[in-house]
């Protein structure tokens, strides 16, 4: 696609606000093909939230407008994308390239979207043309590019923001600092024939998570001396960040295949880890000094599995292949209450990356243009109120 075409322009448009037009949500089925001991047969679904949602509207007559001259042109519906310009209220940023990663900026009103082929890191926000803040050269073979995107956690002060990618031949964690080019802080994560997608997250403890793929050989995840299918804690240097496990050790954990997203946070019930391995895709809650073992849970039918947002009371998973959410209610003895559920089926299309909002708001990317079925505003960066799952109680 050409620089050109790629440029992103804000969703919202004057004329699709005087419309009052929004996106309706779909069906929201249950998540029939994962499997998880304690589900309960009878447990009720209460219909997700989406923001942002219409009011009540005055009914005014109006007289119907004339028909248009012979040969003058029609506009579209305004629910119907145009070009770049997307209708729907809940869309930020339109025409991008397929969406690897997002971070929401401490404010709440913006976010960093990161581009897995082309390497674009840009800040976007509702009605304000995105702004390219950096870019790094990518490979993104092998499920590769760039996939991982987190703040600094002391990015009030020092605005410097930690981007994962492939970069000459191998995988990188990397310090993107303003006006300056991106420099590696951890290098040697090796970049094989696939498993090359990772992530990232701020601990909230002044250290950052890293998630790793195995580079497409399990031997790397159970490699001690392999930086490969891990999820390791640096500090802002790339060095072991203090009280890891082994205070020597970067690796809190191992067993990672292909890793889709980190999220949580240690006030809000632990961190979690999706990760696509072999015959199923899964959900595990992490135990720093552990292997990953058994998921918390998973998916035989192997929907796509990719970026998570995770509160106190729920944990949302993007679904790539499945193009849709899904979400879970976690208890605190680990296991979930109530019946998951299958929410936003088919209506944004291929969910490739989810974080949360400081205030409350959940942040998605798009990745249509990558093996979907593309409408012309895709790719897109999204802002909704968090769907809710099942509050049954088991």
């Amino acid at each position: 696609m050409a620089a050109s075409q790629r440029t992103s322009r804000p969703g919202r448009r004057t004329r699709a606000r005087a419309a009052g037009v929004l996106l309706a949500v779909g069906a929201f089925a249950a998540g029939g093909c994962a499997q998880f001991p304690n589900e309960h047969p009878n447990a009720w679904r209460d219909q997700p939230s989406l923001e942002p949602q219409a009011g009540p509207q005055p009914s005014i007559e109006q007289p119907a407008p004339p028909p248009p001259e012979p040969g003058q042109p029609t506009e579209p519906p305004p629910s119907v994308p145009a070009g770049c310009i997307d209708p729907d209220p809940a869309v930020v940023a339109t025409c991008l390239d397929p969406v690897g990663a997002i971070t929401v900026l401490p404010d709440g009103k913006g976010a960093l979207v990161g581009e897995r082929a082309t390497g674009r890191i840009l800040r976007v926000e509702q009605d304000v043309e995105p702004v390219e803040v950096a870019r790094v050269p990518v490979d993104s073979s092998g499920g590769g590019g760039l996939t991982g995107l987190a703040l600094s956690p002391s990015y009030q002060e020092d605005e410097l923001i930690y981007a994962y990618a492939s970069v000459d031949g191998e995988n990188q964690v990397l310090r993107v600092a303003p006006r300056d080019n991106p420099k590696p802080v951890l290098t040697g994560i090796p970049k094989g024939a696939s498993g090359n997608s990772g992530a990232l997250l701020d601990d909230g403890r002044g250290a950052l998570l890293v998630a790793t793929g195995d580079a497409g050989d399990r031997a790397n995840a159970t490699d001690p001396a392999s930086l490969a299918g891990k999820v390791l804690r640096i500090d802002g240097f790339g060095a072991a960040a203090p009280g890891n496990p082994d205070p020597s050790s970067r690796v809190v954990a191992s067993g990672v295949s292909d890793p889709g997203g980190l999220c949580g946070a240690i006030n809000t019930g632990g961190y979690w880890l999706t990760d696509r391995a072999g015959s199923r895709d899964s959900l595990h809650r992490l135990e720093f000094g552990a292997a990953l073992g058994a998921p918390a849970w998973s998916w035989p039918d192997r929907p796509g599995v990719s970026g998570c947002a995770a509160g106190p009371a729920s944990v949302v998973v993007a679904l790539t292949d499945a193009a849709a959410l899904y979400t879970l209610n976690p208890g605190p003895d680990g296991t979930f209450t109530g019946q998951p559920s299958k929410v936003m089926e088919r209506t944004y299309g291929r969910f490739s990356a989810a974080a949360n909002g400081p205030d409350g708001q959940l942040w998605l990317g798009t990745a249509n243009k990558s093996g979907g079925a593309p409408v012309p505003s895709d790719d897109r960066a999204i802002r909704i109120e968090p769907p809710s799952g099942d509050s049954g109680k088991d």
